[in-house]
């Protein structure tokens, strides 16, 4: 069998183990099943890791043996407790473009300012506007703030990371934010769909849209939506606990996200990589064939219209919903694609892609509700007519 051993400040070893062959053992960095983690107080000697290989040789009994041959067990090996409750990672930011770090932030800072501003604005006008208290101005204002808590969740540690080189991002601090990154695009989906039932009632069943779409039903709506990507994305902190981190804690990103983090471990991930990927992808497959069903129904309403400017004023009603729907879902599937299957593409580029991700839609969302529809637009012009005044 052969061992071989890492040491960290002259008195850390990690010993992993790969099962290959008719049963047979070999010991190898970065393997994919970690047997445990051995910290000794003085360094590391030959008799250590002898002794390493026969705990693995042993599945873990020979911990405390009488005797290994002739020579006694070590005596003051401990659990390295700290591999499952690490302090703190290193996000590396850009890899291979630190020298242009302080250029990359200023686009960065200027899209997030723009996200921002969009959307409180876009909130404060639903907000004191009466005519704008309407289901789909509800829905409206909850994917404002969930862009809004995207883009605060990313781009500020980005910015601190490329301008301040603040590099390190605590274990609680990375598992928020992978909570919240993941919850968020969970979140934006679910509304893009109840956005999508919406526009389904208003142009089919007009008459009936205030019947329907009450209060209370908008109300269970949204904390169905709540409910099930919290529940959704939160076994994604208890995978990554789970793990042991006993090896490099540097993340080749400029934030956490579930797969992202779980890759450092040297255990088997082969749960958070099924669970990570596939639940939240069939979660957002669902809501995009649910919208396509729903604007199959809405067009064979349209369809049906007599008159042509009937026509044009619900799909109006539509243009703003689709364009969003757009800049959310296409990013995305190309991002889940590149990753995938795109291994010739540069890794910064898929990091500065990523990033672009999270700030570009939340920035746009704003923009395109309040180019595309009216009463927006109205409110945001009488709003600054009386800024003028004032």
């Amino acid at each position: 069998m052969e061992i071989i051993s890492e040491y960290v400040a002259g008195s850390h070893v990690i010993i992993e183990i790969l099962k290959s062959g008719r049963g047979k053992l070999k010991g190898r960095i970065g393997g994919s099943e970690t047997l445990l983690c051995l910290t000794w107080s003085r360094p590391v000697t030959l008799a250590d890791i002898r002794y390493a290989g026969i705990v693995i040789l042993t599945g873990g009994r020979g911990l405390y043996p009488t005797k290994l041959g002739n020579r006694d067990p070590p005596r003051d090996h401990v659990y390295n407790m700290s591999c499952y409750n690490p302090s703190s990672f290193i996000l590396v930011g850009i890899p291979g473009l630190e020298r242009f770090h302080s250029w990359i932030g200023i686009p960065f800072c200027v899209i997030y300012v723009l996200a921002v501003v969009g959307n409180c604005t876009l909130l404060y006008l639903i907000a004191v506007e009466h005519s704008l208290h309407e289901p789909m101005f509800f829905f409206l204002a909850m994917l404002a703030t969930t862009d809004f808590i995207l883009s605060t969740d990313t781009v500020p540690k980005l910015l601190s990371n490329l301008w301040l080189g603040s590099q390190e991002i605590t274990f609680s601090g990375c598992l928020t934010q992978m909570f919240f990154l993941h919850f968020s695009f969970v979140v934006d989906s679910a509304i893009l769909l109840a956005m999508g039932f919406d526009r389904y009632v208003a142009i089919c069943f007009p008459l009936r849209y205030t019947t329907i779409l009450t209060p209370q039903v908008v109300i269970k709506i949204v904390v169905s939506i709540i409910v099930r990507s919290f529940f959704i994305i939160l076994p994604d902190v208890f995978l990554v606990k789970r793990l042991p981190f006993c090896g490099t804690r540097i993340i080749p990103h400029t934030y956490c996200e579930h797969i992202g983090v779980a890759r450092l471990s040297s255990a088997d991930i082969s749960i958070n990589i099924w669970y990570g990927f596939f639940v939240p992808v069939m979660t957002v497959a669902s809501d995009v064939i649910f919208i396509a069903v729903s604007y199959t129904f809405i067009l064979h309403a349209v369809f049906q219209l007599s008159s042509q400017g009937a026509h044009q004023k619900a799909l109006s009603t539509c243009g703003s919903h689709v364009c969003v729907i757009l800049m959310f879902y296409t990013p995305a599937a190309f991002s889940i694609l590149a990753h995938r299957f795109g291994h010739s593409v540069p890794r910064n580029v898929l990091i500065l892609f990523a990033n672009f991700y999270v700030t570009i839609p939340p920035a746009l969302n704003p923009v395109v509700y309040g180019v595309k529809t009216k009463q927006i637009q109205d409110k945001f012009i009488l709003l600054l007519s009386l800024k003028k005044t004032q």
